[in-house]
């Protein structure tokens, strides 16, 4: 039985409408950015390619660089209801691993591999990419604490959300670099069972 109830909350039309005009923004920028550049392209360019004033881009992202980790946002908001629906009683680990397989696609971006290369080559972007990654690491540890109780167990669920996001992180930059054919989520399976392998090294004696 789910955790939490099987319903997700009807999006409002406010909701709707700020949604669609930040992906519009997210969009226009990502495509300035891979035609220009990161440093070339100004926050003038993409209001004016948007279609939004410069103040708007503002509301909706606090800085340029929050732009292109902006489907960190989305994958942490997604990996953390996945989590919250997962069975009430379920085992920590499996719980992150489902939760993983189901969010991955839901956040899928047909120019991934374009925005990691953009990543790489844009110091500031780079050094935002890390500190992103830490922030999904916080989301997702507090979707698990919620489902545990005593110190161990959040200590447990701590070290799960890293390792999980480590192995994100990690599969990611592999499936770029590799030019991989397989799909983001069998990529990201193939390094879960790695970790986990890995991981029954520690308990041999």
């Amino acid at each position: 039985m789910p955790s939490n109830t099987d319903s997700a909350p009807v999006e409002g039309l406010r909701e709707r409408k700020r949604r669609q005009t930040r992906e519009r923004i997210a969009n226009a920028a990502m495509t300035l950015f891979l035609e220009r550049g990161f440093e070339a392209t100004t926050v003038e360019d993409i209001a004016a390619a948007a279609d939004v004033s410069k103040r708007s881009f503002f509301d909706y992202f606090p800085i340029k660089e929050d732009v292109v980790s902006a489907w960190q946002d989305d994958f942490g908001a997604t990996l953390a209801a996945a989590v919250v629906a997962r069975p009430a009683n379920e085992p920590l680990a499996r719980v992150v691993e489902e939760a993983m397989s189901s969010s991955i696609p839901a956040s899928a971006n047909p120019r991934a591999a374009a925005i990691d290369q953009l990543v790489r080559n844009t110091p500031a972007l780079r050094a935002r990419d890390q500190l992103k990654y830490g922030e999904l690491e916080e989301t997702l540890f507090a979707a698990l604490a919620k489902r545990t109780k005593g110190q161990s167990a959040q200590l447990r669920a701590r070290l799960l959300a890293m390792l999980a996001i480590g192995a994100v992180r990690i599969g990611t930059e592999d499936w770029h670099l590799r030019g991989s054919t397989d799909s983001a989520q069998v990529h990201t399976k193939m390094i879960f069972r790695i970790l986990a392998a890995e991981a029954c090294e520690f308990g041999r004696k």
